[in-house]
C-alpha cells in the first residue's frame, strides 16, 4: 500500500529528490525530460519546487511517465528512502593494568584494533618472560607490534 507523501509550500531540489526516492544526482539528470524545471526564488535565485511542481514530480514517479510523455524506469534504492545507519565503532581492547593500557592504545593507533587483550598479554609474556617493568614502553610496543604483524602475515601466507 502506497502512503501519499505530504507536499509543502516549497522544497529544495535535494528534498524533492528524496521525496521521489532518487539520489540528487539522478534527479538532476532527469530534470527537463522526466521532471519539470524548478522555479527560482526572485530574491536569491535559488531553485525551489512549489506545491504544484511537487505534485507533478510525485505523479511522474508514481506513473513512470515523464513530463515529455516518454516512459521512465526507476530502480529501487538499495537502502530505501531513509539515511544509512552509521557503522558501529570497532571494539576497544580492555586493558588490565596501566602499562597494558598504554600498550593497547599504541597498538590501536598503529592499526591493530582487532587484537584481544589476552593475545597481547600472551605475546608480552612470550617476548618478555622476566616482565616489562624495566624496559622502555616504546620498545615493548614495537616488539609486540612486530610479533603480531609477523604472526598475521604468516597466517595469511597459508591462504
Amino acid at each position: 500500500m502506497n502512503v501519499p507523501i505530504e507536499t509543502k509550500a516549497g522544497v529544495t531540489v535535494a528534498e524533492m529528490a528524496r521525496m521521489c526516492g532518487l539520489s540528487r544526482s539522478r534527479f538532476y539528470q532527469l530534470i527537463g525530460t522526466a521532471f519539470p524545471q524548478p522555479e527560482r526564488q526572485p530574491e536569491t535565485n535559488r531553485p525551489i519546487y512549489t506545491e504544484e511542481l511537487q505534485k507533478v514530480c510525485l505523479e511522474v514517479r508514481r506513473r513512470n511517465c515523464g513530463i515529455d510523455g516518454k516512459p521512465v524506469l526507476f530502480y529501487a534504492r538499495r537502502f530505501g528512502t531513509t539515511q544509512a545507519t552509521p557503522r558501529p565503532l570497532k571494539p576497544k581492547l580492555e586493558p588490565k593494568s596501566k602499562d597494558e593500557s598504554a600498550l593497547v592504545d599504541g597498538l590501536n593507533s598503529l592499526g591493530l584494533t582487532t587484537v584481544k587483550a589476552a593475545q597481547i598479554q600472551r605475546v608480552t609474556e612470550e617476548l618478555f618472560p622476566q616482565g616489562t617493568e624495566r624496559i622502555d614502553q616504546g620498545e615493548v610496543l614495537r616488539a609486540v607490534f612486530l610479533h603480531l604483524k609477523r604472526q598475521n602475515s604468516a597466517d595469511n601466507v597459508g591462504r
